[in-house]
C-alpha cells in the first residue's frame, strides 16, 4: 500500500474511535478490583467499571459510586462522583479509596492490570476480576 494511502487509512480509524477515555483503551467490559494502594495490599473490596463512554461506576468498601470519566487516555479524572451514604466497618478503607481515587491523574491498561498514578507518586493497582 502506498504511504499516503496507509496514512489516510490510519487517520480514518483514529477519527472513528468514539471513546478516547480509559474505557476505549481496554478498560471497558471488565470489573476492576483494587489489589494495591500505594504498594500495599488493599484488604477491603473496592471495584471500578466503565459501563459506557464517559461513565465510571463501582463499589467502594461501603458504598456504590458513579460519575463522569471524560479525560482522554492516558489521563484520568473521575468527576462529579455520586456516592451512596451507608455506614459500615470499612469506613476508613472507604475514605482511603476515595482520597486516592480523587487524586489520580494518569492511567495505564495492560492485559488484566489497570494502574492509576499521579505526580506525587501515589498508585492504585487494579486487577480484572475473573
Amino acid at each position: 500500500m502506498k504511504p499516503v494511502l496507509t496514512a489516510l487509512c490510519l487517520l480514518a480509524l483514529i477519527a472513528c474511535k468514539t471513546d478516547e477515555t480509559l474505557a476505549g483503551y481496554g478498560a471497558a467490559d471488565r470489573v476492576w478490583v483494587l489489589a494495591e494502594l500505594d504498594g500495599a495490599a488493599f484488604a477491603a473490596k473496592a471495584t471500578m467499571q466503565f459501563p459506557e463512554a464517559g461513565k465510571i461506576t463501582g463499589d467502594a468498601p461501603c458504598n456504590r459510586y458513579s460519575g463522569a470519566m471524560t479525560a482522554p487516555y492516558p489521563w484520568f479524572e473521575a468527576e462529579d462522583l455520586a456516592v451512596t451514604r451507608m455506614a459500615c466497618p470499612d469506613l476508613a478503607a472507604e475514605s482511603a479509596f476515595f482520597g486516592a481515587l480523587s487524586g489520580m491523574t494518569q492511567s495505564e491498561v495492560s492485559g488484566d492490570t489497570l494502574i492509576l498514578t499521579n505526580e506525587a507518586g501515589r498508585e492504585m493497582l487494579f486487577k480484572a476480576s475473573d
